[in-house]
């Protein structure tokens, strides 16, 4: 389980929904993300994510690159 605050750095599929942006993280699971830039040329490809873990599956993410 992963702590409130901890850093983030993962990998996965960038996904959009009507909410906003979801990463199909390679490890399992699903985390919604929070991001000030909408990285809408990333969208259903490969990316890293870094950022903060939010609670309730949110990350704070700082950014989104191709992976």
């Amino acid at each position: 389980m992963i702590e409130i605050g901890a850093g983030v750095d993962e990998t996965g599929r960038l996904l959009r929904d009507e909410a906003g942006f979801l990463l199909q993280r390679d490890l399992g699971g699903t985390w919604r993300l929070v991001l000030l830039r909408v990285p809408v040329d990333h969208v259903e490809k490969r990316v890293r994510v870094r950022g903060y873990y939010a609670g309730d599956d949110i990350v704070e993410a700082d950014g989104v690159a191709a992976a």
